[in-house]
């Protein structure tokens, strides 16, 4: 509509009476012009009456009262004083146009139109022109309604339309669209000015075109606010040719014009994407071969698949709404209880394993999942479980655990009949522990040996062959033995370890390495002598004084090749504890080894601040280094030897290498037996000893030294000189004078032997006393 208001041509002459506004035309009868005054007075609506030029010849009340003048101020006025400026120009020609086409008819269809009062303010207004044809010429009479209301309740509309979150199309009942929101064009990718006027099946694929129609026609009988293809799956097209699933909700607009149909449309393209997946995982659910069951957090249940039904042996009618506890024994219906206690407050619970109690009254071990279900609003309302017979399982366990049993206990049967068992040696107290790993079949190459020396010397060995598993034990089987065997020569700590490393070299274990570490403990002079071949520290624990590592050379392990390996003497305090271990017992997981050792260090110091009982030491310093007794993942071994408490007394003396030594050597002997009280045969302990002064001077270099000591229970001689050959036994012939010494030392003597020294040898014997 345009913003105008039109006027028809006035009559040629009008009456103008004494009162104002009431001119007629002056051939009317007085009655009827009465009459006529008085149904423009009845109008609802505001009446001007124009002549052919414009001129307003009669106006009602209701234009008054529209427009804010009074009737004299408009009568005889042109009507352009009624329209807004800008339209004047527009307005005089649409008014002398409807002068060539004058019918009664809506002024500016389909535009704005508006009027102007007194006040100088617009408002929308509707207009009907009607043509007056009188004897004084064309007058066009205009009805103006004021259309304020019903804008704005039109705006109101369309703002409610913009607002709606689906895309709204307005049809009418032909089909066409009248209406259409922001959503409606973005959903279908259309400008509103693209679908304004065009058919409504547009928006349908082609397919349903025809369908459609015939439903849109059938809708007209049957107008109702309800959902369009109830039931069908229903498609919109965008402008690009995609298709999309849709759901419609039409409504009926009953208007002066017709029938609008209303139609709100919502794409579901995700939800229908969510449906598909709800559908596949329900299939997945209803399909897997795991028993999956929901129930309400009081416990009751409220969903069972087929692999529910086959491990129970309840169909789905049997259990439904029935308590979770039917599944239980009975003595596990208290589980039952704490399990669903756990997931009224949203606890999930993984891979619980009990057991279950089928229809039939078997049980079953199985493994059970659940978690809590949630509202939308995060509420825990029920939950689900998956729950795996693992009967097979656990059997195969079982068979496996007694299979492990067997053979770990093979297994720890050959690691000890390797390490062998340390013998006991008079005056030296020990403890041991060792500890198979608590993975795998336990064996390793840990390994430790006590050595007696004779002449009141011992061998302390401890070694760690790296690594686990039987190849380690076997390795560590042999070392041990080639150990003892050169450590029963006497040797000294560093050639034994030289010797070892060729051990190592022969075995041809590619990338193998052992730690070592060898010591020689003598009693009398409290000294110890340590070759270790990168072993762990070796500890003193003295009473009353703190720990501290015992002064060795650092020597590469076994196994690096090209090492010449060096050794160290100390003196020990008479009392003195020396602490051996394997790595096991300090290398833990997520633990520093210097904080570890440390630790050790710590625990022994609290330990000795008396001289403990060794036994219950051992035991506490395992429990305090490896407090998890079936944690640990490598072997420990763990030795504890309290130096020999030191001769009672001892003399000494030295000899040249002479045949007059050899009867001062037997003087010498006497007049310590006499002073010592010794209750032994002195003739066999001087006959003994001038054999091996007799070998000594006619084979060695001198001096020659002679050591005599005695303890509670022996006697000890030893004659050392400066020769490094070793006298080995033989068999005299019948007419030699010499050969026979060392048979006697061996027939007569307890214990006797050689080792070598710095300065060459030292021979010596033993007797019981």
């Amino acid at each position: 509509m345009d913003d105008t208001i039109e006027a028809a041509p006035a009559p040629a002459t009008v009456h103008h009476g004494a009162e104002a506004g009431r001119a007629v035309p002056r051939r009317t009868g007085e009655g009827a012009e009465e009459r006529f005054r008085g149904l423009l007075e009845a109008a609802p609506d505001a009446m001007v009456i124009v002549d052919d030029t414009g001129t307003i010849r009669l106006v009602n009340a209701q234009t008054e009262a529209l427009f804010g003048y009074r009737r004299e101020e408009l009568l005889g006025r042109a009507v352009e004083l009624l329209v807004p400026g800008r339209f004047r120009d527009h307005h005089t020609a649409h008014r002398e146009g409807y002068a060539d086409n004058r019918q009664v008819r809506p002024m500016g269809a389909e535009l704005e139109l508006h009027g102007l009062r007194k006040d100088g303010t617009e408002f929308p207004v509707e207009i009907s022109l009607s043509p007056l044809e009188t004897a004084d010429g064309l007058l066009v009479s205009a009805a103006v309604r004021d259309v304020s209301d019903r804008k704005a309740a039109e705006e109101r509309f369309r703002g409610l339309l913009e607002a709606a979150p689906d895309a709204m199309v307005i049809v009418d009942d032909t089909g066409t669209i009248r209406l259409v929101n922001a959503q409606t064009e973005a959903l279908f990718g259309y400008r509103r000015e693209e679908l304004l006027g065009r058919a409504v099946e547009l928006l349908v694929p082609g397919r349903f075109r025809e369908h459609h129609a015939a439903h849109r026609a059938g809708y007209a009988d049957n107008r109702q606010v309800r959902p369009m293809g109830a039931e069908l799956e229903l498609h919109g097209l965008r402008k690009d040719g995609t298709e999309f699933p849709v759901e419609i909700s039409l409504s009926p607009l009953e208007t002066a014009d017709g029938l609008l149909v209303s139609a709100a449309v919502r794409d579901v393209s995700d939800r229908k994407r969510a449906e598909e997946r709800i559908n596949e995982l329900a299939a997945l659910v209803e399909s897997s071969q795991d028993a999956i069951l929901a129930k309400t957090l009081d416990g009751h249940i409220t969903y069972w698949n087929a692999a529910a039904q086959r491990l129970y042996g309840y169909t789905r009618e049997e259990v439904m709404g029935r308590h979770v506890s039917v599944l239980a024994p009975a003595e596990r219906q208290d589980e039952i209880a704490v399990l669903l206690c756990w997931l009224r407050d949203g606890e999930k619970v993984e891979h619980f394993e009990t057991l279950r109690l089928t229809r039939s009254g078997d049980l079953l071990d199985v493994d059970i999942t659940l978690w809590p279900t949630r509202a939308p609003d995060g509420t825990v309302i029920g939950a689900c479980a998956i729950v795996r017979d693992i009967s097979d399982r656990k059997r195969a366990e079982a068979e496996l655990t007694m299979l492990y049993k067997q053979q770990r206990h093979i297994a720890l049967t050959l690691q000890r009949s390797l390490m062998g068992t340390p013998p006991a040696i008079p005056g030296l107290a020990t403890a041991s522990r060792y500890r198979p790993a608590t993975q795998g079949a336990g064996v390793g190459g840990d390994w430790f040996d006590l050595i007696p020396l004779g002449a009141g010397r011992v061998g302390v060995l401890i070694g760690d062959v790296m690594g686990r598993g039987l190849e380690a034990a076997a390795v560590m089987g042999q070392l041990r033995s080639a150990a003892h065997a050169l450590a029963k020569t006497g040797m000294q700590p560093r050639h034994l370890m030289q010797a070892l490393e060729a051990v190592v070299a022969d075995l041809d274990v590619p990338d193998q390495l052992v730690t070592c570490c060898y010591l020689v403990i003598a009693a009398e002079a409290g000294e110890v002598t340590i070759c270790s071949a990168g072993h762990l520290p070796t500890l003193v624990a003295c009473p009353g004084k703190d720990t501290e590592a015992l002064p060795a050379p650092v020597n590469a392990p076994l196994g690096v090749g090209g090492v010449l390996y060096e050794q160290s003497r100390s003196v020990i305090p008479p009392g003195a504890t020396l602490v051996l271990y394997t790595d096991g017992l300090i290398e833990t997981p997520g633990s520093d080894i210097e904080d570890q050792l440390g630790r050790l260090t710590d625990t022994l110091s609290d330990l000795f601040t008396v001289g403990p009982d060794l036994e219950k030491a051992a035991d506490h310093v395992l429990a305090a280094l490896l407090p998890d007794a079936e944690g640990h993942n490598d072997d420990v071994t763990l030795l504890l030897a309290r130096l020999p408490e030191a001769p009672l007394a001892t003399v000494a003396t030295e000899l040249p290498a002479a045949p007059e030594s050899v009867p001062e050597g037997r003087a010498f002997l006497g007049r310590a037996l006499a002073s010592w009280d010794c209750t032994i045969p002195a003739d066999d302990a001087r006959l003994l000893l001038s054999e091996m002064l007799s070998n000594a001077v006619r084979h060695a270099q001198g001096p020659i030294g002679l050591h005599l000591s005695r303890t509670a229970t022996e006697l000890t001689v030893e004659v050392s000189d400066h020769s490094p050959q070793l006298p080995q036994p033989r068999i005299a012939e019948g007419d030699e004078e010499s050969g026979r010494g060392l048979f006697l030392v061996r027939a007569l003597a307890d214990s006797w032997g050689v080792r070598p020294t710095d300065e060459g040898k030292a021979t010596w014997f033993t007797l019981r006393l």
